[in-house]
């Protein structure tokens, strides 16, 4: 039986401070993996800036140095709002010998009861909340709380950089930064 992380989100553009959250995830809960799944459209968010295969391909290129990540593209397959529920009671369905876990920001954990179905998602996985110094943890439900250090990166300034044409090298891993470069997104001209 394999330990799966899951980190959802839209990725626009995925950084370093996702492949921290899952490293340091997949290390504190013992993991196998650590699958990285797009969002096709985010309930609780606009709608991402570039599309679902280009955020696909820059997860794909972020990924690809660490054999313990993966990419998951069922809620791209599936097309339509992506409820968190909906998603994993598919992946469960499919993969009925794995025990996951999904991992969220500490910033979402006091979110969680106005998830949708959150009764039915919560005895489908357990939740890892990824702390931050100085943050207050207070759980409304059960969640394994794993700290990282401060790291204060954001798709939005990332984009916003971008967008002033400035750098974001270190930012996002190297790969990325080739591939946004390569097709000259998130730049102001490019819309």
């Amino acid at each position: 039986m394999k330990r799966i992380g899951i980190l959802g989100g839209t990725f626009d553009p995925p950084h370093q401070g996702h492949l921290i959250m899952a490293e340091y995830a997949c290390n504190e809960m013992k993991l196998d993996e650590v699958w990285f799944l797009p969002s096709h459209i985010p309930p609780h968010k606009q709608e991402a800036a570039v599309s679902a295969e280009t955020r696909l391909s820059m997860v794909e290129k972020a990924v690809e140095d660490n054999p313990r990540f993966k990419v998951c593209n069922a809620e791209l397959t599936r097309k339509g709002t992506s409820y968190t529920v909906d998603t994993m009671k598919y992946l469960m369905d499919q993969y009925e010998s794995h025990t996951f876990y999904f991992i969220i920001g500490g910033d979402m954990v006091e979110h969680l009861p106005k998830w949708n179905r959150i009764d039915e998602l919560n005895s489908m996985v357990e939740f890892v909340g990824i702390n931050r110094p100085g943050y207050d943890w207070n759980p409304p439900m059960p969640v394994h709380q794993v700290e990282i250090p401060l790291i204060d990166i954001s798709s939005s300034h990332i984009r916003k950089r971008l967008s002033s044409l400035k750098s974001v090298r270190y930012l996002v891993p190297e790969s990325v930064n080739l591939y946004i470069k390569e097709h000259q997104l998130y730049a102001a001209d490019s819309k």
